[in-house]
């Protein structure tokens, strides 16, 4: 399973009672967080799920309200006990920001590794149990959507045992160890298994226009975690200049994307009551719900085929 808390949903610049959009997920206890605004450890210190064990930070761009907030939260995580190293990713020109904003964190517990997505970098990135995808958005600097993806091998296959002539007596065995020498052979856990069963999967993309690559990127997600800048339809002129997106159009493309929930998020400052155009977004995709402060939720794997049909019976 995967936890998801929406830490906050302002843009720009945080307000009374809004703190800065970031996504905290979770799995196994280990903690992923994408951006980090002004203000960031102070939501993530009332949600309650702690600090040393974030072992990936995602940074979408270089604007302030994604992360100024990073030098203080380095701080808070080496002050919880953190000595291993803590990845960073995010666009080129990482290093030498982060960087920068560390000299008044200078003396971490603990190295940073940086990975600065170009077009060498490995799409998804594997970091400890986060698999996560990237896909280049479109706002005024470089800015990128993250997808993160918990996958599961498919189940056993007796059958598959069966032929391969595996006693019955080590198939625990190479289930735990992932492969097996038998009788001069070497086995292994792919050979005996399934086809792949349905994962989880959860998007986030906070400042950009709804490009076409975005549709395809978020396709079949569980959670799609997105921008709405600007609640009415006929600030669209405001949206395009200022590269961000509208409630209806984050709907358009949950919708196109097949996404199974859409949150709306990164509201703009003078967007005081953002309840009055959530029907303009529901019109559109019905699953669509305004983000809270520390919204969360808990993202089981899908049931297998033949589980449903069992209750189906």
């Amino acid at each position: 399973m995967l936890d998801i808390c929406l830490l906050g949903t302002g843009g720009m610049m945080p307000m009374p009672g809004r703190f800065l959009t970031a996504m905290l997920a979770r799995i196994n206890g280990r903690l992923l967080l994408i951006d980090c605004g002004e203000g960031t450890q102070v939501t993530m210190k009332m949600q309650g799920w702690g600090f040393k064990s974030i072992d990936v930070i995602c940074i979408t761009h270089f604007h302030a309200d994604h992360i100024s907030g990073l030098p203080g939260l380095l701080l808070t995580i080496g002050n919880a006990g953190r000595t291993e190293p803590l990845t960073i990713i995010g666009p080129q020109g990482l290093a030498y920001i982060v960087e920068g904003l560390c000299r008044i964190c200078p003396e971490l517990p603990f190295p940073l590794t940086y990975i600065e997505i170009g077009k060498d970098t490995p799409n998804p990135i594997q970091v400890g149990n986060f698999m996560i995808s990237h896909c280049l958005a479109d706002h005024m600097v470089k800015c990128y959507a993250y997808r993160v993806d918990l996958q599961r091998r498919g189940k056993f296959d007796v059958k598959k045992a069966e032929g391969l002539g595996i006693p019955k007596t080590l198939w625990g065995s190479l289930q735990k160890e992932g492969f097996l020498e038998f009788e001069g052979k070497t086995y292994t856990s792919d050979m005996v298994l399934g086809n792949p069963r349905a994962g989880i999967g959860v998007a986030y993309c906070t400042d950009s226009r709804p490009v076409d690559r975005l549709r395809n990127f978020i396709r079949g997600v569980q959670l799609f975690i997105c921008e709405g800048m600007y609640g009415e339809d006929e600030k669209i002129h405001k949206a395009k200049e200022n590269k961000h997106m509208l409630f209806s159009e984050a709907a358009q493309l949950a919708k196109d994307g097949e996404a199974e929930a859409l949150w709306l998020t990164h509201f703009s400052p003078s967007l005081n009551e953002p309840e009055l155009f959530l029907e303009v977004a529901q019109n559109i995709f019905p699953n669509t719900v305004l983000g809270v402060e520390r919204m969360s939720t808990t993202i089981l794997f899908p049931k297998d085929d033949l589980e449903d049909k069992k209750h189906e019976k």
